[in-house]
């Protein structure tokens, strides 16, 4: 791996594109493990997109542009150096502004799109796991984005246990794979240590497979 590769799939693999890349692979490979979706999908239309892709801009809108355009009005205006955030201390408002945002999307869908229960647990998880990372950051500089990546292969296996949604086998094995590529890049630009790296894995699967087995 080279560092242009490795910076490319820290990029595009950032954790805040994580609940996009999450819900486009339940949406279009497991639609039946969130209710009422196909229900409405065929006669739901959001201008001129389908249920599913109005839905899914929504989330791209909420938890990935909405949070860029603060971290990026933060390092305009100074208070952070590099959009990177190689320091805990710049990472603290970022993280705390992403907290307070990824909440409210949360509480959002669970007091305003109560017909789709599924979306707005795994958005608290989403949630809660970045308050757990915001927290940590604090003292310890672990891998936000092990805890992403980890977190969407928790919630693909476990959808696929609980419902027996066999078509996201391919799915989630391919985020596996894609998994191990990521951490070897943030390993590879030294932006964490190999310790850093497991504890996000750790973290990200544990909170998502729990709430998808316990409460989906």
């Amino acid at each position: 791996m080279n560092t242009s590769v490795a910076r490319f799939l820290s990029v595009v693999l950032h954790p805040l594109m994580m609940p996009t890349l999450l819900f486009t692979i339940i949406f279009y490979f497991a639609p039946g493990a969130i209710s009422n979706l196909e229900l409405f999908n065929g006669a739901s239309k959001v201008g001129v997109m389908s249920l599913k892709e109005g839905l899914l801009l929504l989330i791209f809108l909420l938890t990935f542009v909405i949070p860029s355009f603060f971290i990026y009005s933060l390092y305009k205006f100074g208070f952070i150096q590099t959009l990177t955030m190689n320091t805990l201390r710049e990472r603290r408002i970022p993280y705390l502004i992403t907290v307070v945002i990824y909440t409210m999307v949360a509480a959002f869908f669970t007091f305003n799109v109560r017909q789709l229960p599924e979306i707005a647990l795994i958005l608290t998880s989403m949630a809660f796991s970045i308050a757990l990372v915001a927290y940590i950051s604090l003292y310890w500089k672990i891998s936000a984005h092990s805890v992403g990546i980890s977190g969407v292969a928790g919630a693909l296996w476990g959808i696929l246990i609980r419902f027996q949604e066999q078509t996201l086998f391919y799915p989630a094995l391919g985020i596996i794979l894609i998994a191990g590529f990521l951490m070897s890049a943030r390993l590879y630009l030294n932006e964490h240590n190999i310790e850093q790296i497991l504890a996000g894995t750790v973290l990200g699967l544990l909170v998502s497979l729990f709430v998808v087995i316990k409460f989906v």
